[in-house]
């Protein structure tokens, strides 16, 4: 049996804030591969927060976005620019983890924090309301 729709999504809002938090570590320490991962799980938590708790239940992160842009970034409830942001991390995420020979700097990544923090917030602030 699945916990109740709430405890799912405030699991999902708690992983936000703890994941963001590891960006931020891994940031000061110049991981960048690591802080883009851990800026995109905090983005897809917040994401997957929102989509749980609108009763969408995707089984893959490329079904993530998928319904996050058709159920929310076209719809215009969370502006383009987040859908974008989004996006990019998604495919940032996969090459930092998976290609060969590929390394992120600080010049790339630090831009996100803001972002993806205010995403984060604007996902809380609709949860809530």
């Amino acid at each position: 049996m699945s916990p109740p729709k709430q405890d799912l999504v405030g699991y999902r809002l708690l992983r936000v804030k703890e994941t963001y938090n590891d960006a931020e570590i891994l940031a000061d320490r110049e991981k960048w591969n690591s802080t883009i991962n851990r800026l995109y799980y905090s983005a897809y938590y917040a994401v997957m927060a929102l989509l749980l708790y609108s009763d969408l239940n995707p089984t893959t992160h490329n079904g993530t976005k998928s319904i996050f842009s058709e159920y929310f970034i076209k719809t215009k409830i969370i502006p383009i620019e987040y859908g974008k942001i989004y996006s990019q991390l998604f495919t940032w995420r996969q090459k930092g983890d998976y290609d060969d020979l590929f390394d992120f700097d600080r010049d790339i990544v630090i831009p996100y924090f803001e972002p993806i923090k205010s995403l984060i917030d604007l996902i809380e602030n609709t949860i809530k309301s």
